[in-house]
């Protein structure tokens, strides 16, 4: 099925492409005086997990898809002409993050166009914003994604692995996209000032160790662990904690983000002095009840770190550079808070 539209998106896309051709053709001269006038002096040329992507004018339409990428343009005050819907946290009327919302308010832009691509991407969405640049440089994009999305425009993929991007890559590689990156280090460089000053407010987190897990309160089976090639766990390495031995082993050989472990062995997780995990207080009391998970000693302690799952603070522990300084404080007041349970 999911290979069958894909098929049919494709041929949506070529047959698009052949459209705009025709009409480039019946436009001549006008078309390409503006194509000269929008070249760069020299392309901007961005590797990835894919290959390499080339941008030879510059990106005046800049589309983003998968998560957070939106915000890149927005801190560097450029406007994406569609941007994918947000899927996981606090979500407003526009169905983008508040920061996100906020963003484009302060830049004139009541109404964004949201691609609702939960299910998948929109390919004829993404065609019919006319994009010259497709910013995914955190996103789980397939090859065959990538290829349609290239008929398209020029896609900014991530630099390894899907899902593993941490929010500086995401940042300097978007910003590349659109011909920003010296304004994207001066905003990163900003957020790490930002970060360092925060975070001295906070000592009882400092050089505290941490495991991002999730669970299923219905079956506690199996959890996952996130581990330190997550942009979640790097996060709070940045705000001053450490990743356990533990988990460090768990990454040993694993290409992937998370592990899934079973509750049997949940007990290897004992140098965890904090727990982060989504969910609310009902979650922490399961979690607790249950024989077999309560052996880590940080959920025995209720040294946990609880994110509603419809709250912004659940979307904003995977950062961007909008999200970070829109939340930070909230952050660092509930994982301090955890920190003084540890025993």
């Amino acid at each position: 099925m999911r290979n069958s539209r894909l098929c049919a998106c494709a041929l949506g896309v070529l047959a698009l492409m052949g459209i705009l051709v025709g009409c480039s053709k019946e436009s001549g001269n006008e078309k390409e005086i503006v194509s000269k006038s929008s070249l760069l002096d020299e392309p901007i040329i961005i590797s990835h997990a894919f290959g390499e992507t080339v941008i030879e004018s510059h990106p005046e339409r800049i589309v983003t898809i998968s998560w957070g990428n939106s915000d890149v343009p927005l801190a560097l005050k450029e406007v994406p002409v569609g941007v994918s819907k947000a899927n996981f946290g606090k979500v407003g009327g526009t169905g983008l993050h508040p920061w996100t919302e906020k963003a484009f308010v302060s830049l004139g832009v009541e109404e964004p166009v949201v691609f609702d691509d939960t299910d998948g991407l929109d390919f004829e969405a993404i065609s019919d914003a006319n994009p010259d640049v497709i910013l995914a440089a955190y996103s789980g994009i397939t090859q065959e994604e990538y290829d349609l999305l290239s008929q398209i425009a020029p896609v900014v993929a991530y630099p390894r692995l899907p899902w593993q991007t941490y929010w500086r890559e995401q940042t300097l590689l978007d910003a590349k996209g659109f011909g920003k990156e010296a304004e994207a280090e001066k905003q990163i460089a900003e957020t790490e000032a930002l970060i360092a000053e925060k975070t001295l407010k906070y000592k009882d987190v400092k050089g505290k160790t941490v495991a991002f897990l999730s669970f299923n309160p219905s079956n506690l089976g199996n959890f996952y662990v996130y581990l330190p090639a997550d942009p979640r766990v790097a996060y709070l390495e940045d705000l001053g904690l450490k990743v356990p031995d533990s988990v460090l082993e768990l990454a040993q050989n694993e290409s992937n983000f998370t592990v899934t472990i079973s509750a049997e062995n949940a007990d290897i997780l004992k140098d965890a002095d904090i727990i982060v995990t989504y969910g609310d207080e009902s979650v922490l009391k399961v979690l607790q009840e249950d024989k077999l998970i309560r052996k880590i000693p940080a959920v025995a302690n209720g040294s946990v770190a609880l994110l509603n799952d419809d709250s912004a603070l659940a979307a904003a522990s995977t950062p961007t550079i909008l999200s970070i300084p829109a939340t930070i404080d909230e952050y660092l007041n509930l994982l301090n808070e955890a920190a003084k349970k540890v025993k």
